[in-house]
């Protein structure tokens, strides 16, 4: 092996060294409460259940393009409360319920933090009686804010189907951009989306 490979590994090893010990000392916090102009972005509570089972569960617009209803019923939208709750004692775990005056209209997370890219995904609900007000998209810019600057993340990533409009809206004004398209990736019910790819880096 000659002195150039060598020191190739060396520099190789030191890199991955540095790399694991930065990802050792960094200092998760959680989910805090944000406050925006309009919304407060606050922990979950038990009661949140029946709003988010009447709000969320029981209108078909709100998965239509994610095919994923945690509240589908009571009793799910009470456990589903229940595990957030419970996983607020871990300091990587970020949800919120979104409030404006004190009233409960949606919910985001941020979840799937990569320490290989330092990335995580947000995702984000909004109840149909609120759309086309810009409350996601300013809970999102929250979110962003809040895990960039204080949690030290270095890219936040977030996808929808390509005919979600409203989704894509809502990234694209909280700053995020659409680095990638995955044809067909997403199959909800028996339909074929494309998946585009959003992300905002430091």
């Amino acid at each position: 092996m000659s002195d150039g490979i060598v020191k190739c590994v060396h520099q190789r090893d030191k890199s991955q060294f540095e790399s694991k010990v930065k990802e050792e000392n960094r200092m998760m916090h959680g989910t805090t409460k944000l406050n925006t102009d309009r919304l407060l972005l606050r922990p979950y509570k038990p009661e949140d259940a029946d709003t988010l089972y009447s709000d969320f569960g029981q209108d078909p617009a709100m998965y239509e393009y994610s095919g994923w209803n945690p509240y589908a019923t009571q009793e799910m939208a009470e456990q589903t409360v229940s595990s957030f709750i419970e996983s607020y004692q871990k300091e990587n775990f970020y949800g919120w319920a979104i409030c404006c005056d004190d009233i409960l209209i949606g919910t985001v997370g941020a979840y799937d933090h990569d320490p290989d890219t330092n990335s995580i995904e947000v995702g984000v609900s909004i109840a149909r009686s609120c759309w086309g007000r810009g409350f996601g998209s300013e809970a999102v810019k929250a979110v962003i804010t809040f895990l960039m600057e204080h949690e030290d993340i270095s890219c936040v990533r977030a996808w929808c189907a390509a005919d979600n409009a409203g989704s894509a809206k809502i990234m694209e004004k909280a700053g995020m951009k659409c680095v990638r398209v995955e044809e067909d990736a997403l199959e909800i019910g028996e339909k074929l989306y494309d998946k585009h790819i959003y992300e905002k880096r430091k």
